[in-house]
């Protein structure tokens, strides 16, 4: 069968139809609205793998609950830097959707943004020790202002009456909590930002999958895309790409050539929640709660008993738990971590396998879960959960970053951005927090691309980010500033919520 082949031309191509791309192609279209987009998903939709709002937890995560972020020290005290940046980070992403919602790029912000408490929940006496200090260390820095604590088991009962049913309080616990953390679908939030692109010049192409990319000696790109349904192929000549494909951006990185991309290697992590199905269990809890990873386990698996809001109606997952799939993506192939295997990133791959086997007597442990196993880890939880409310649901698949060190290689939890010297490509590797941490993510890749043009960009820029290029956790009265009008602007008013629940005061520890 002859191959039709069409050309074209474009300033930038943005390949993938997530989070990532849908919020570069938002900033650019802002920044540089004479500049031509062309966006290319090889699904038929946008966010339709790890943007999906049942693909991920939907947790702002601002590290109020998440205890990964604050790990505890030798001396018994708590390690707040990976907490503040990460928060920090969050307050970025924030400001854009707030300045997006006040400008028409996003409409109604319940579609994809709600206030929901964020909860950190332990048990047994040497962990209440240890969410104490967390407490003791967060409580009073700007950006965690109104965390409470309290190991009161009638205000647990109280707040978490779906956790306190059955529960043995003979077993001390302790919870940290903020009453302004929120829940995000982002993949409603995705779909208006692609919206916009499109609506706003850019052109978008659903079921189109890029099969190589080629640099050219005057720097620009030739971008071979290749139509799913059709077989028809496609050039695409581009000054900038970026490459926002989730766990498949490794592969094209590599296709690319460029030296930045070299050494890097990745590990597929699927998982699995269980998601409610009974309306009475789900209107008994009102909370993201997240408690400590199991010994061996990776971040991105640290167990949460989350409120979503999906379409306007509340769910509740449970999870996650691992599993394994050699492939990159949920709706990937088989052969997507052998065909990974390079002769720069082999020694990095082998070094992490020689040094994680803990992450894979955990991913072993995991893949051997019953169904009632599983219920039984929700147990501690909700001790009086039953297995017929619940139902097993695939999430996203995540490709955590193997990054070349010495002679081997680490594993590396978070999101890595690997950009060409030249700044002519870039792209995402990674995961958690992700999502949440796109508008910085996206921002970094702007800077470091286009370093001609930020100077110029910087008005527009302080329009939608106020606060950018400052550290809110030092100065109070700008964090005070942008929170009030980021709040308002997204209608995260929590004063419903603190009236129709108990304050926790930290004296009645």
């Amino acid at each position: 069968m002859s191959e039709n082949v069409l050309e074209a031309k474009t300033d930038v191509v943005l390949i993938g139809a997530g989070i990532m791309s849908a919020t570069l192609g938002a900033l650019l279209r802002q920044l540089q609205p004479d500049w031509s987009i062309t966006a290319f998903e090889r699904l038929d939709a946008a966010a339709a793998e790890s943007s999906d709002p049942w693909n991920n937890a939907g947790t702002g995560h601002s590290a109020l609950c998440e205890l990964n972020y604050t790990p505890a020290k030798a001396d018994g005290t708590v390690d707040i830097s990976k907490a503040i940046n990460v928060n920090e980070q969050f307050q970025v992403s924030r400001q854009f959707w707030a300045y997006a919602v006040d400008n028409g790029i996003l409409s109604d912000p319940k579609d994809f943004i709600n206030p929901i408490p964020h909860v950190s929940f332990v048990h047994g006496a040497d962990d209440v020790k240890y969410l104490r200090a967390r407490y003791d260390a967060l409580a009073g820095h700007p950006l965690f202002a109104g965390m409470e604590y309290s190991e009161s088991p009638e205000l647990f009962s109280e707040r978490l009456p779906l956790m306190a049913k059955g529960r043995d309080f003979s077993d001390p616990v302790a919870v940290n909590w903020t009453s302004t953390g929120t829940d995000v679908d982002f993949g409603a939030l995705t779909k208006q930002l692609v919206n916009n692109v499109a609506a706003s010049g850019g052109t978008v192409f659903f079921g189109h999958e890029v099969t190589n990319l080629s640099k050219q000696s005057d720097g620009s790109w030739i971008v071979k895309v290749r139509n799913t349904r059709t077989r028809e192929t496609r050039t695409v000549h581009a000054k900038f790409v970026f490459v926002g494909a989730g766990g498949g951006a490794l592969h094209l990185l590599q296709k690319s050539g460029i030296k930045e991309a070299k050494g890097f290697g990745g590990f597929p992590v699927s998982g699995a929640f269980l998601r409610c199905t009974n309306p009475d269990v789900i209107a008994q809890h009102s909370a993201k709660v997240y408690g400590k990873a199991a010994v061996g386990a990776p971040p991105m698996s640290v167990p949460h008993l989350d409120t979503r809001v999906i379409g306007g109606k509340q769910g509740l997952l449970f999870g996650p738990y691992a599993g394994w799939s050699p492939k990159f993506l949920k709706q990937g192939g088989v052969m997507d971590l052998p065909k990974s295997i390079k002769p720069n990133n082999i020694m990095s791959m082998l070094g992490v396998g020689a040094t994680e086997l803990g992450l894979v007597k955990y991913l072993v442990g995991e893949l051997t879960q019953s169904p009632r196993d599983r219920i039984a880890t929700l147990a501690e939880f909700a001790p009086e959960a039953k297995l017929e409310d619940w139902e097993l649901i695939v999430a996203g698949q995540r490709v955590q970053v193997i990054r070349r060190k010495g002679a081997g290689g680490v594993l590396e939890f978070g999101t890595a951005v690997v950009s060409a010297g030249d700044g002519s490509i870039a792209g995402l590797l990674g995961a958690s927090p992700g999502a949440s941490t796109a508008v910085p993510a996206m921002l970094d890749v702007l800077e470091r691309c286009f370093p001609q043009q930020w100077a110029g960009w910087q008005g527009k820029l302080h329009e939608m980010v106020p606060s950018l290029g400052t550290k809110l956790s030092d100065d109070q009265a700008l964090f005070d500033k942008v929170w009030q009008w980021s709040t308002k602007s997204l209608q995260l008013d929590v004063t419903s919520v603190a009236e129709t629940t108990a304050p926790i005061e930290p004296a009645s520890v």
